[in-house]
């Protein structure tokens, strides 16, 4: 039998199953005339975030979402047995994850069966490892989590600061190739139990079809990437005592990562073996779902944590690792193309912290207007957003969070909705400006209109703040994934395909700079000032 043979006849099996009857063809193959009625080509993405599990299917003809859900509703708790510590159960995502495909289908929407193709996008730097049975051995230790900090800081120095550098792109730090040395320090009967170190997108894939793969850029956010050597690095597994076996087989982003299992397929409505065609860190993916794939383009986030990603063709690194180097999602031994990732750890979620005690049942939308009646600058009420664990940005110090210039008399509700995404906006500016020493000066920043760009606010600090027009797209990291997978399984021929119809829907230009840098070094000089008095 043909290979167009065999590539029809599933389709037109499927079809007939399906009723589909309504774009009737004909193909003739071996002079006998088959009649098929071909689906629209749909692609599932994921979207494993701290707070939920994000899902969409799209339409790859039109790159367009035909429905997205999200479970659960409310946000889910983060694991915090000491201060400074942050897990989550990677079983608890897998059991969203399939709640999430479920409450999308029964949108009734699309056709389930449609679907031709799987994407990931998960957070970044989680740490889960399994046993030879794909069992879970401990919660994850998530990106947020700073127990790692110390033996990063030895390794950098064991290392030698300038090798890892420039081998790494970054000080090992607080990254998954730490939190694995954290366990096999502190759990040596856990770690002994260990057959795969994987990021969480990794455990997702897993469970979806049993395989366990990587990729060169999730192994470059864990630091275990050697870039000069492109391979595993030989220093960090060699200081740490780490067994390469450890680390599953590596692919492309873009590429078959495993089918879907045939029990999991039926659980959740899907056709068995379709592919899990693209995984990526979801700050790598916000980047992709913005098309930000080339040399000098920049996006930017601001969800529980905060990010500015901007792509070069140079292997850049931080001296002080305070912005950080990744692999892209389109990075190639012959033409490389890395992320330079700032995060900011406090950003929406210190906003939503405001929204809980502040003013618990008020909408955010309400809180917005309410923090723009405020003049620029809160009348003197200032915010350091940096209570969601050791900040990179800030040489891994644990600041806290601050509300500072507290005049009882004077502020009120609506003072601290501003001077917290003031303080936000600030605290990307004072990142920015690090970036900027690094030799990425964004002339436009592209933006999903989500999360805290959502806010009017937000927006018009961000831009005085920085500088910087902010082009707004509407954009998702599910739909981006799906699009991921659109791209991994040869439906588009490139990224460029992948997002012919992403158009802006708006351009924020910078107003009242002046006002936004008077009020932003009042901030700085008091950002310093707990800087040199922390340890």
């Amino acid at each position: 039998m043909s290979k167009v043979y065999d590539n029809i006849m599933p389709t037109l099996a499927l079809a007939v199953l399906n009723g589909h009857e309504q774009h009737h063809q004909k193909q003739t193959i071996v002079n006998l005339t088959i009649p098929y009625y071909p689906l629209p080509m749909l692609l599932l993405g994921i979207d494993v975030g701290t707070s939920s599990i994000k899902v969409s299917v799209v339409d790859a003809e039109t790159q367009q979402s035909l429905a997205s859900a999200q479970y659960p509703e409310t946000e889910t708790g983060i694991i915090s047995h000491r201060a400074g510590w942050a897990e989550q159960s990677p079983d608890m995502w897998w059991e969203h994850v399939q709640a999430a495909i479920l409450k999308l289908n029964a949108s009734g929407s699309y056709n389930p069966t449609a679907v031709g193709a799987i994407g990931i996008a998960y957070q970044m730097h989680g740490l889960v490892v399994v046993n030879k049975a794909q069992q879970v051995l401990r919660d994850s230790i998530i990106w947020c989590d700073s127990r790692a900090v110390e033996l990063g800081n030895g390794a950098f120095e064991a290392i030698g600061e300038e090798r890892s550098l420039s081998h790494l792109l970054n000080s090992p730090g607080n990254f998954t190739a730490s939190k694995l040395a954290w366990v096999k320090a502190n759990e040596p009967e856990l770690y002994a139990q260990i057959d795969k170190v994987m990021l969480p997108g990794d455990f997702v894939a897993m469970k979806l079809t049993g395989e366990v793969t990587t990729s060169v850029s999730a192994l470059s956010e864990g630091v275990f990437w050697d870039f000069k050597e492109d391979q595993l690095s030989e220093d960090v597994l060699g200081y740490y005592k780490i067994d390469k076996n450890l680390i599953p087989e590596i692919k492309p982003v873009f590429s078959e990562h495993g089918s879907v299992k045939r029990d999991v397929a039926e659980k959740l409505g899907l056709q068995p073996g379709i592919p899990v065609a693209y995984k990526s860190g979801d700050q790598p993916n916000n980047a992709l779902s913005l098309n930000v794939l080339n040399p000098g383009e920049v996006a930017a986030t601001a969800g529980t944590s905060g990010v500015i990603y901007g792509v070069s063709d140079q292997l850049v690194y931080d001296k002080q690792s305070r912005v950080n180097t990744f692999a892209h999602v389109n990075y190639a031994g012959d033409e490389k193309r890395v992320g330079v990732l700032l995060c900011i750890n406090g950003t929406g979620i210190m906003n939503r912290w405001a929204r809980d005690n502040f003013a618990p049942g008020v909408s955010y939308p309400e809180m917005n207007e309410l923090g723009r009646k405020v003049p620029i600058g809160s009348d003197g009420l200032s915010v350091l957003p940096f209570g969601n664990g050791a900040e990179r940005m800030l040489n891994n110090k644990l600041i806290g969070a601050h509300l500072q210039n507290i005049d009882l008399n004077k502020h009120t509700q609506a003072h601290i909705f501003r001077a917290v995404q003031e303080g936000i906006a600030f605290a990307f500016r004072y990142g920015l400006d690090i970036m900027r020493e690094n030799g990425m000066n964004p002339s436009i920043i592209r933006a999903g209109r989500a999360n805290m760009f959502l806010s009017p606010l937000f927006r018009e600090a961000f831009v005085g703040a920085t500088n910087v027009p902010v082009e707004l797209y509407q954009s998702d990291g599910s739909v981006g994934a799906a699009l991921g997978a659109g791209i991994g399984s040869g439906t588009f021929k490139s990224g460029e395909e992948a997002f012919s119809n992403s158009l802006p829907l708006e351009l924020v230009k910078p107003e009242a700079t002046g006002q936004y840098e008077a009020a932003y070094q009042v901030w700085k000089e008091q950002l310093l000032q707990k800087l040199n008095g922390s340890k």
